[in-house]
């Protein structure tokens, strides 16, 4: 009987031989693979807070390799987080600057900032015809979402609305509307031109 797939490749791993490159990078994949678990356990085992810290890294580095050969949505995302991360530290800063600290109004723009940025991330694709790449889409519309956060450290009750007025604008331009507009317009004048011109020909007959 010839030996079994696994037995044979078992063999090789414990042989190690020098010529044998996949035992060789096997081990150690095999051995950092196990000090890489271990240092996460007990990173993780020391208190509520790392371990939550460490699952939160494990997910997120777990997305970006299921999304690895996904740029765009990968920029979309990474933007969309830190788009989150700075309207709410903006928010919080102009709350400490007015004098006051988890002020109501402050809260409800910070849940209007993120529902735009999801608004922003949703959007870019859902898109029909984009113009451009749907992540640099996102990109532009957070960095509009930003932007008006700053204005909301100093207005609160502007900041949402034209962050809502910036990432439709944003959206409208990558959209293909207004560049399909613009191609149909000389198309609809040279019918009409064509059209005339017809009109006049039988006229003269």
């Amino acid at each position: 009987m010839t030996p079994r797939p696994s037995l044979d490749s078992f063999r090789r791993l414990l042989r190690q031989e020098r010529d044998d490159a996949w035992a060789v990078r096997l081990l150690r994949r095999i051995v950092f693979g196990i000090a890489g678990a271990y240092t996460l356990f007990m990173l993780a085992s020391t208190s509520m807070a790392s371990f939550i810290t460490m699952a939160a890294l494990l997910a997120l580095a777990a997305l970006v390799w299921l999304l690895r050969r996904r740029g765009q949505l990968l920029l979309g995302l990474a933007s969309t987080i830190v788009t989150a991360a700075m309207t709410g530290y903006l928010a919080a800063a102009g709350d400490i600057a007015r004098g006051s600290s988890g002020g109501l109004l402050s809260g409800q723009a910070v849940f209007g900032y993120w529902a735009l940025g999801g608004m922003a991330l949703l959007g870019a694709w859902m898109l029909k015809r984009p113009r451009g790449r749907r992540g640099v889409t996102v990109v532009l519309a957070d960095v509009l979402l930003v932007g008006a956060s700053g204005v909301g450290m100093v207005a609160p009750l502007y900041g949402v609305p034209l962050g809502f007025l910036g990432v439709v604008g944003v959206l409208m331009l990558r959209s293909g509307t207004f560049s399909g507009v613009n191609r149909r317009e000389p198309r609809l004048e040279r019918r009409g031109l064509r059209r005339i011109a017809a009109a006049a020909d039988t006229d003269a007959r």
